[in-house]
């Protein structure tokens, strides 16, 4: 796993954001209004050989790979560069590819400064005008005609009109301009097609930098203005959406580097994948944009602000294709129907999103216990709740030291490098078997490790790592909800010991545990961040009643009470007064993600298996509904490889894990809301099979975005890291 760019790609990504921001200036971008074209930028652009970037090297072209002219084109967009680079780049490439006098004497027209080529991205159709971006400074047109690539070089100028966002759009027929044919056949077909997927994919990159740039703007401003006597960034109905908007955009960023990976491995996803990024791309500048305009409030409506500069074009660049909303159903025709889809050849794609070599053998152990294990019949699979946990599956894994094989093992595990770690771990959502009672106690444990006293450690971390007893959280309480650090449970020292009074809410779990992880106020008149303490507190202390609490998703939580519990000091982890450190360690490792995708993609796989026994997959909005809920699948996962990379490589935190959690979890909400609806009634039915699985993750989806933090802590984490806003808690 690497997502890290390599220097190379850095030099690539650096050269162009830097040539971009002298030679695409707002005032440039102004300035090239209505028609959208600069021409200085254009031979600023054909000096560094940009239009060329994809041309093979045999064609006079620089061979780079189509990964690093998304980079070009990511940097183009956060600049709104008025320029048909990503029609020229794709147009370019294709005539390299081709060959033949034609082509190189378009290729060398277009070096040397004489002619401007661009790609018309729908084929041609006999009488019909088509919108072509860059047909309006363009001297060439390439174009599909039946079985022939042809350049058309238009008789007259071909007409401007005044459009939303510029992109030097130009109105053509044709056939009414003088024509040469570049190549005919199968083969030519196919590789225009491809070029047009080279269009999406270099598009979709520019609406990820125009995305990204519009949310830093927007940002910038809300540090800045204040209103009520503090800056509008503040307060959550600002922050919130802008949030919600920056993982959409990394998101579209890590599903445009998934699918380039999957096209260079050729996946059998990749067809599905380009179109899905296409629409994801197009959806994501939109809503970005929308929202960085309202933050900046009726300022954002005047021509003053460059903010509806942006709005413009996010809207206007992709819909030269059409509809954004019929290429899902394309996705759905080719990941369901097995449509074919021509694709370039990337080249080089220098990010990896398979996990780390390594742990194999570990984890063929894992699998092979399993299988043992597992029964279907019995077991509750693919089912994150503790409803799932069995004490026999959970203490054969506990006596084969699989259960935390990275601790050390004096503490019972196997002492493994992080690599077999997480393979083995790996094998557990494989296999379906996720109940949360060991990573809940493995979290924990490992607060035990990094902060308890030796007496603490000697006492529950064998256990633990056994499989004879489990812990859970104490967190929330009636009064503070996910405001953890606001709890009212009391610990007052007595002598060597603790007495804790108090209450805590949803403690789930705590029916089949020994232990709670307890947060406790143990200074009043503190500032409620200063004045809490960790406790590991034995569950079966005569003052912890334990009092079940049923929910709507078959699932068991716990109101638990606390009276006058005394505990001795070695279960106490930390410092008095110093549990906000432990809290932050254990939450970081909470807030890292989500599996929730494996449950979307359970439920689009039954709805599609529905669809097929009733011939319903020959409609295009079904299709559409079932490739956005694998879209929604594919981002949540990669947004998950972000994180677990960002840890590995040393990144900076920028709020990562929570940003994956926000969006695997509300995805999770999106996905089976629209999947009930769509299979109705029929999936009104309970059940453990097919249509089954999409009511009860209708029901499961939505506790989802409290566990584990509730999504408006989580934004607020990702608005503060992310974005650069000020807090907005308390």
């Amino acid at each position: 796993m690497n997502l890290v760019l390599p220097e190379d790609s850095l030099l690539v990504r650096d050269m162009f954001a830097r040539l971009f921001a002298e030679q695409a200036s707002s005032e440039r971008v102004r300035a090239a209004e209505p028609l959208g074209f600069d021409a200085d930028l254009w031979r600023e652009l054909l000096q560094v050989d940009a239009p060329f970037l994809r041309v093979s090297l045999d064609a006079g072209g620089a061979g780079m790979g189509l990964f690093d002219a998304c980079l070009m084109m990511e940097e183009a967009g956060r600049r709104l560069a008025p320029a048909p680079l990503a029609e020229s780049v794709a147009a370019l490439r294709l005539l390299g590819e081709l060959g033949g006098a034609v082509a190189e004497q378009w290729l060398d027209r277009v070096r040397g400064g004489d002619a401007l080529l661009t790609l018309a991205v729908t084929e041609a159709t006999a009488g019909s005008a088509q919108m072509i971006p860059g047909a309006g400074v363009a001297a060439g047109i390439l174009l599909l005609d039946g079985e022939d690539v042809v350049i058309e070089e238009p008789a007259e100028p071909p007409e401007t009109p005044h459009t939303l966002g510029g992109a030097a759009l130009g109105l053509y027929t044709p056939g009414t301009g003088a024509r040469q044919v570049v190549a005919s056949g199968a083969a030519a077909q196919a590789a225009w097609r491809a070029a047009v997927q080279e269009w999406q994919l270099l598009t979709a990159a520019a609406l990820v930098g125009l995305a990204q740039e519009a949310l830093a703007m927007g940002a910038r401003y809300a540090a800045e203005r204040e209103a009520f006597g503090q800056p509008i960034g503040s307060y959550q109905g600002i922050a919130h959406p802008l949030a919600d908007d920056v993982i959409d955009a990394d998101g579209a960023r890590v599903l445009l580097w998934q699918t380039l990976r999957a096209i260079a491995d050729g996946a059998a996803q990749a067809a599905p994948m380009v179109p899905q990024l296409f629409w994801w791309a197009n959806r994501t500048a939109t809503n970005a944009v929308a929202h960085a305009l309202h933050t900046f409030g009726g300022y954002g409506l005047t021509d003053e602000y460059d903010i509806q500069l942006y709005h413009r074009r996010a809207k206007a660049w992709g819909l030269v294709a059409g509809d954004p909303h019929a290429h899902l159903a394309c996705a759905g025709r080719r990941r369901l129907l097995g449509e074919h889809a021509d694709l370039p050849d990337p080249g080089e794609v220098p990010v990896e999103f398979e996990p780390p070599p390594g742990g194999e053998e570990l984890a063929r152990e894992t699998r092979a216990l399993f299988e043992q294990l597992l029964d279907p019949d019995k077991h509750l699979l693919h089912d994150h709740s503790f409803e799932s946990h069995d004490w026999d599956v959970h203490r054969a894994l506990g006596a084969a030291r699989l259960l935390f094989p990275d601790w050390p093992e004096e503490w019972g595990g196997r002492g493994a490098d992080a690599d077999s770690a997480r393979a083995s771990k790996a094998v557990w959502q494989d296999v379906g078997y996720t109940p949360p009672a060991a990573g809940v106690t493995g979290m924990i444990g490992a607060a035990v490790m990094a902060f308890g006293t030796q007496a603490l450690k000697e006492e529950v971390l064998k256990p633990f790592a056994a499989g004879e007893v489990t812990a859970v959280l104490g967190y929330t309480e009636p009064s503070c909800g996910s405001d953890v650090f606001a709890a009212r449970t009391r610990a007052v020292r007595d002598g060597d010991d603790w007495i804790i009074n108090g209450q805590k809410m949803f403690t789930s779990g705590a029916n089949l545990a020994g232990y709670v992880f307890l947060v406790t106020r143990t200074d009043p008149d503190a500032p409620k961040h200063r004045g809490i303490t960790m406790f590991l507190v034995p569950l079966d202390d005569p003052g912890v009643e334990i009092h079940p609490v049923y929910t709507f998703m078959d699932e068991r939580t716990n109101a638990t009470f606390y009276s006058d519990v005394r505990v001795p000091d070695k279960y106490r982890i930390g410092e008095v007064n110093g549990g906000v450190r432990v809290l932050a360690s254990a939450l970081s490792q909470e807030q890292s993600g989500g599996y929730y995708y494996r449950n979307m993609r359970e439920m689009a796989e039954a709805v599609e298996q529905w669809l097929r026994e009733r011939d319903g997959l020959d409609d295009d909005g079904a299709l559409a509904r079932l490739a956005q809920a694998y879209t929604y699948a594919d981002i949540a996962e990669g947004l998950g490889h972000r994180s677990l990379a960002a840890h590995l490589s040393g990144e900076a935190d920028l709020a990562y894990g929570p940003a994956a959690k926000i969006f695997c979890s509300e995805s999770f909400i999106t996905v089976a809301t629209d999947l009930i609806d769509l299979a109705a009634p029929d999936s009104l039915v309970r059940g453990k099979d097919g249509l089954g699985v999409v009511e009860m993750g209708y029901r499961h989806s939505t506790a989802t975005t409290i566990y584990g933090g509730t999504s408006e802590v989580l934004r607020s984490m990702v608005a503060e890291r992310r974005l650069g806003l000020p807090r907005s808690r308390g």
